[in-house]
């Protein structure tokens, strides 16, 4: 294949790779896109989407044998369910597929040229591509290294066989009879939830003294319930030893030291995930490590002149719209335009069942920095709208500083509050105070007026609590 030249090459067409290409290709810079997978990266294809597809074809499998058994809202009723996995699997591709080709269309529209193999750098300029029609070089003004992520690996329990990844339980035939999942963070509860909703017997084994660990206690105290009254076994401050027996049952160590075995059909495996720096080349680059990760600046730029790094090869949070936020500010970059990155408003959203959203400072990470704060949370008992949907789990809460007021982080625990996200993130970003957020009128009836109510709760005039 002939070689090729272009002002901008990322390697990655991921969430932040394939919008750091439209955004440059929009602004006219000649752009090349290198990946060795369908558009969209870990999150399209085998992360975020599909097993939010299959979250949510769960949860209306859940919501029909509870009014199958009559425990829905009083007078609702249906006739005993059928779940056909593989059904719901085709319908999850499906909708991969769309966003594929919407991702491949979006990059043509914008004369991204999209060249499909691996990539490895030769210097920090050019890449070799090997591809299915052969090996070509690419050499670029400018790169933009979008790697993302891979699960991360247990020695103890290495994939294969009933050992299986996140990626691999989106594609089971059926639903486990049985399934234990090692690592209680969020992708773990998110699956373990929906197949205990699709019928499973599950055990989620965690290290630590709890489950969801990068949340607080509060937060985390709703879905913990919910998860017991769902038939879900959680196992804390246990460590997954390895298979053993002839049944291969998995080996957990408890605190105390005492062990147990837990029959389990499929082990799924969710301890983390970690950047993906090998297979690519950088040990050709000259690149700064922060850890496991690439260093950058509030710019992504790397040690190298016109290298930058992007999404989850760069550090936490590891979240797509982060990877999103920064691929477009670094085409512009690129472009000649005057950016930096300010990840204090970037919402982190965990699919459990109730969901959490956190937006900035936790009362006590504001605390640890020294900030003295006041705090306003709104149970979403005292929520028409939640009431109304039967779930009336949860609350909203305000973060401030005890000074000036200006909102700080804001938390919410409860049914479909990932919906909220955007407007806790929009007050962070606009420097609101609490007096903005309270003044500002709510729709009702509405979740989102719990947030109002906690800011006036925080302001010591809450009206319905």
């Amino acid at each position: 294949m002939a070689d090729m030249t272009c002002q901008l090459l990322v390697i990655g067409a991921g969430p932040g790779g394939y919008v750091a290409a439209i955004r440059a290709g929009q602004l006219g810079i000649d752009t090349v896109i290198v990946d060795d997978r369908k558009p969209g990266g870990t999150c399209l294809n085998i992360g975020c989407i599909p097993s939010k597809a299959l979250i949510h074809a769960a949860d209306e499998y859940f919501l029909l044998r509870e009014a199958a058994a009559g425990r829905a809202i009083p007078g609702v009723t249906a006739g005993a369910p059928a779940l056909d996995w593989p059904r719901v699997v085709d319908w999850k591709d499906g909708i991969v597929n769309r966003l594929n080709n919407g991702v491949t269309g979006l990059l043509k529209r914008a004369r991204v040229k999209l060249v499909a193999g691996r990539a490895r750098f030769l210097d920090g300029k050019t890449v070799e591509v090997d591809g299915e029609t052969g090996t070509q070089r690419i050499a670029a003004e400018s790169v933009v290294i979008a790697t993302g992520s891979v699960p991360v690996e247990l020695p103890m329990l290495p994939f294969g066989g009933k050992v299986i990844s996140s990626e691999a339980a989106l594609s089971l035939d059926a639903p486990p009879a049985r399934l234990a999942v090692v690592g209680g963070g969020y992708i773990g509860v998110e699956l373990g939830t929906a197949f205990a909703k699709a019928g499973s017997a599950v055990t989620i084994v965690e290290a630590t003294d709890r489950i969801l660990p990068l949340y607080d206690a509060d937060l985390v105290r709703p879905v913990i319930a919910r998860l017991e009254t769902l038939g879900v076994e959680i196992l804390t401050g246990a460590k997954a030893k390895g298979l053993a027996g002839e049944d291969r049952d998995l080996l957990v160590e408890a605190m105390d030291g005492s062990e147990r075995r837990i029959g389990a059909d499929v082990v799924l495996v969710t301890v983390g995930r970690r950047p993906l720096t090998e297979g690519w080349g950088r040990e050709e680059l000259v690149l700064d490590m922060d850890g496991a990760f690439v260093r950058v600046d509030e710019q992504c730029r790397t040690a190298m002149r016109g290298v930058y790094a992007i999404g989850d090869l760069v550090g936490e949070p590891m979240l797509a719209h982060k990877a999103m936020a920064q691929g477009e500010m670094v085409a512009e970059i690129v472009a000649g335009e005057r950016r930096a990155f300010d990840k204090r408003a970037i919402p982190a959203v965990c699919f459990t069942d109730p969901e959490i959203v956190s937006v900035g400072l936790s009362p006590e990470a504001a605390k640890a920095q020294g900030m003295a704060v006041k705090l306003g949370s709104f149970p979403f008992q005292a929520n028409g709208r939640a009431m109304t949907l039967h779930r009336d789990d949860g609350f909203v809460r305000v973060v401030a500083r005890a000074d000036d007021h200006l909102v700080l982080g804001i938390q919410a625990v409860g049914a479909g509050v990932a919906e909220l996200a955007a407007a806790f993130s929009l007050a962070l970003e606009m420097g609101a105070c609490l007096e903005d957020v309270a003044g500002t009128v709510h729709a009702h009836p509405t979740q989102g007026e719990a947030f109002q109510e906690a800011a006036m709760r925080a302001l010591g005039h809450a009206l319905h609590v």
